[in-house]
């Protein structure tokens, strides 16, 4: 009987799934004491998945995670031992890209401000100069990572009538840009014409603190940061700075570089819109990311080829 220690509560389907090939799941109250028999460990971005935890899991075959995100697995400690890493591409990239755009309108149109300002009794009927955002219409739209949500962001710009340019590892497809209405530009060059920036990178050494100092400071003044990525792609600390002295008129933040630390002068500031991770916290979308993650389990302990691999083990 395969042992599979989770560290999130696994819907009703994935139950069924596993303990259809016999499996006996030990969800979070019981996955720590469970790691020594453990076939596959499902963990949420909370556990980090080193040499030291994997020391205490000899038979581990598996690690999925039920997120895109995997910068909490150390692969390579993985790969040593032969353990396959999988993660949940597809199925959260609508509802991350919703999100993202939600974030970006609260940004710019200064909305969580105007409905503070209501529920503290301040508003006595519509003023012409009152409550004043900003516009998106005719501006430009910079996305860092033109991944799966990276594309999916950009594809609603058009709505908004939103000019796209983008950087990233990689350039699209001709024909991609086309459909798209997007146009290349390097980091320097994205910087520099944003009017919103929105960040949708992977967090690997080569983007740690992309956003620092430097970069923040050549950046369009009166322009808006959105970062729905990972937050140690921003250094806070500048990113307080350029908010209260400038150039940004403004931030909507869903990721943090200490979660579930925010920085101090984060939260001090009115001109930031603050969410707690929640960019694919819809029902549908973080079901289907757990059943993904359980179908992963399934194949690797039946002997199959995980499903959506990320690197880390033999496929």
């Amino acid at each position: 009987m395969p042992v599979v220690a989770t560290t999130l509560p696994l819907p009703e389907g994935a139950l069924r799934l596993l303990e259809g090939i016999g499996a006996d799941v030990r969800g979070p109250e019981g996955w720590a004491g469970a790691l020594g028999e453990a076939e596959a460990l499902v963990p949420l971005l909370t556990v980090r998945v080193d040499a030291a935890l994997l020391e205490r899991a000899p038979r581990l075959r598996i690690v999925a995670c039920p997120t895109v995100g995997h910068d909490h697995v150390d692969r390579a400690a993985c790969a040593a031992r032969g353990i396959v890493v999988t993660n949940t591409p597809d199925v959260l990239t609508e509802a991350t890209a919703d999100l993202t755009w939600a974030l970006l309108l609260a940004t710019v149109r200064a909305l969580p401000q105007a409905e503070r300002s209501l529920r503290a009794g301040e508003f006595r009927g519509w003023g012409f100069w009152d409550y004043l955002g900003g516009d998106l219409a005719g501006r430009t739209l910079g996305i860092f990572g033109m991944g799966r949500i990276g594309r999916a962001v950009a594809r609603r710009a058009g709505a908004f009538g939103m000019r796209v340019r983008y950087a990233g590892r990689t350039r699209l497809p001709e024909e991609e840009e086309r459909a798209l209405g997007a146009e290349p530009a390097s980091w320097d060059e994205l910087l520099a014409a944003s009017d919103v920036l929105s960040l949708h990178a992977p967090l690997t050494p080569d983007t740690r603190h992309l956003l620092d100092r430097d970069a923040l400071r050549r950046m369009r003044p009166g322009s808006y940061l959105v970062n729905t990525a990972r937050g140690p792609l921003v250094d806070e600390a500048a990113l307080v700075e350029a908010l209260r002295d400038g150039p940004l008129a403004g931030a909507g933040l869903d990721v943090y570089e200490r979660e579930p630390e925010v920085h101090p002068g984060l939260l001090e500031l009115p001109n930031v819109v603050l969410l707690p991770h929640v960019g694919s916290a819809t029902r549908d979308t973080r079901t289907r990311m757990a059943m993904l993650a359980a179908r992963n389990v399934h194949a690797v302990l039946t002997g199959a080829a995980p499903l959506t691999p990320v690197g880390g083990g033999p496929r």
